[in-house]
């Protein structure tokens, strides 16, 4: 993927009243801790319908970085779960046009739907919202068998942890396999669902004997590729 010039990768979370701690704290944490020749590639902010104060799930309380209003464009967009915000879903879809990634995390996704920007894609959400949202959104695939899916722009992951995994593999879609490993041994993550994904590139279809696995729109990456993809 590209990199900007004379600046750093944008990535801006959205805040809504009630979003979700871990959907938040969860890429921050993955997307600070990277490192590339010594330096961290991103610039982290959060985005609000305004600047005032956002209450989060547990209590938590946070003033947003900047308002839908000022807030810059963003190569990567991440959207976790929290209220509806008619606001936030028009930033959304509007600085998506410009974004590299646009991201969700569980219930987040009803967001990117609220925009128009996952009609006829496959998806993921929070488990217990698998049948609300393939209801509301007859037009968007629900897969229930993942812990994200990656279409290209679009980026969904299941609910909570999944973040973790989804953000890994957004740091292996920029700087390869080793980088997005070296970051899961900085925060001493465990879990494995970052080398996994659903998406929309055949050739990189791997199956367990090393041959490559063709399944037509989607396939399934069950091992890490190269750095250099």
């Amino acid at each position: 993927m590209n990199m900007p010039q004379g600046r750093k990768l944008r990535v801006a979370m959205t805040l809504g009243q009630g979003s979700q701690v871990i959907d938040v704290a969860g890429p921050w944490e993955v997307f600070q801790d990277v490192r590339v020749k010594g330096e961290s590639p991103f610039e982290l902010y959060t985005v609000g319908s305004s600047r005032d104060m956002v209450v989060m799930s547990g209590g938590m309380q946070i003033i947003p970085n900047y308002s839908v209003e000022d807030a810059p464009q963003p190569d990567i967009i991440v959207s976790p779960a929290h209220e509806n915000c008619r606001l936030i879903n028009a930033w959304i879809k509007r600085s998506s046009v410009a974004s590299d990634i646009v991201s969700s995390v569980c219930t987040g996704a009803y967001n990117l739907a609220e925009a128009g920007l996952l009609d006829g894609l496959t998806i993921t959400t929070y488990h217990q919202s698998f049948d609300s949202m393939r209801k509301k959104y007859p037009q968007v695939n629900v897969h229930r068998d993942l812990r994200f899916v990656d279409q290209g722009q679009i980026i969904t992951s299941g609910g909570l942890t999944s973040c973790i995994d989804m953000s890994l593999h957004i740091v292996r879609r920029y700087f390869g396999f080793e980088v997005a490993q070296e970051t899961a041994d900085i925060l001493e993550y465990e879990g494995q669902g970052w080398k996994h994904s659903l998406g929309l590139k055949p050739p990189r279809c791997v199956a367990a004997n090393g041959q490559p696995m063709e399944t037509g729109r989607s396939c399934v990456w069950p091992v890490p590729y190269n750095q250099s993809d």
